[in-house]
């Protein structure tokens, strides 16, 4: 059966320990694994902007000894010249895995339904799930474990940020709490979806409008742009004065209320001076470089598993 990863419970707990655990060791073995040797080529399709994502997995692709072919969304235009489905099968017969950065979710679960061999979702307006590989990653690195831990996202709570954040934390057994606007709430079903898990692993979800609360002695704090990609119109409404979004902040103040010893995640890129300040981005509790470059070595390994399983 070929598998797929789309969002972040495609992954069983058990299965996302292991990519982490492999994860980590090859970023202490860079060329370790070599599944790709050949080369074999996998698609990397970009219907938005990147920097990270086509970064990391143009050189991941090339360390797992394979050859990453980079794919204009711009000009392909998939399901506008060609339907998805025939895309599907073109990509499929021709390269090793598909990696697609797109808008709807259905998109890349129609692509995956169609393609053959392993699709990534290298985000979509629902999800970013590889970038929470990195993150859980990061946070072993640095708090040595993962379940158990207190973990806070605040900011834009219906962003695809926060539905990876409830997923994956929820798999990874944290205990997660979404501080945002009201008008900004993560969507139900998500909501639902991760507290099934949580069940399962020991972890838990809250949600709350109060940035504080959300906070309280947490130990990892997170936050994300309050714009995402295609939300640009709304600019000047989120990133305004009187912006729904500005108590949730991550500042010197807000981080007050974490614990002492809190670490700081941000995917980037960081608009400084509105979700989250210079002081604090740049300060000794900030580990987002570390958390940037470990979308290599997640996605690497996240490869690794999918092409072994398929």
């Amino acid at each position: 059966m070929t598998r797929h990863f789309l969002r972040d419970d495609d992954v069983t707990p058990v299965e996302q320990a292991r990519i982490l655990d492999e994860a980590a060791r090859l970023k202490g073995e860079r060329f370790a694994a070599r599944p790709l040797e050949g080369p074999r080529s996998v698609a990397l399709v970009f219907d938005k902007p990147t920097l990270r994502t086509q970064l990391s997995f143009s050189a991941g692709v090339s360390e797992l000894g394979g050859y990453p072919v980079v794919v204009d969304g711009s000009m392909a235009q998939i399901g506008v010249r060609e339907s998805i489905p025939d895309c599907a099968r073109v990509l499929g017969r021709q390269v090793a895995a598909i990696v697609w950065r797109t808008f709807d979710q259905s998109r890349i679960e129609e692509m995956a339904r169609y393609a053959g061999v392993p699709v990534v979702n290298a985000l979509t307006d629902q999800f970013h799930p590889c970038q929470i590989l990195a993150d859980l990653l990061t946070i072993t690195e640095h708090r040595g474990r993962l379940a158990g831990l207190t973990a806070a996202y605040v900011g834009d709570a219906a962003n695809n940020m926060a539905h990876s954040y409830l997923l994956g934390f929820a798999t990874a057994g944290m205990h997660l709490r979404v501080g945002g606007p009201n008008v900004a709430q993560a969507d139900p079903e998500v909501v639902r979806r991760a507290h099934e898990i949580a069940a399962t692993t020991g972890g838990s979800i809250t949600l709350t409008d109060d940035p504080r609360a959300a906070v309280d002695a947490a130990q990892v704090v997170i936050t994300d742009t309050w714009v995402s990609m295609g939300q640009e119109g709304e600019s000047a409404t989120r990133k305004g004065s009187d912006s729904p979004f500005a108590p949730y902040a991550v500042d010197a103040d807000l981080l007050s209320y974490a614990a002492d010893d809190a670490i700081v995640l941000h995917c980037l890129p960081a608009y400084r001076g509105f979700e989250i300040s210079a002081e604090v981005i740049d300060g000794p509790a900030s580990v987002v470089f570390d958390e940037a470059e470990n979308r290599l070595h997640a996605q690497k390994a996240l490869l690794a598993f999918l092409l072994e399983q398929s």
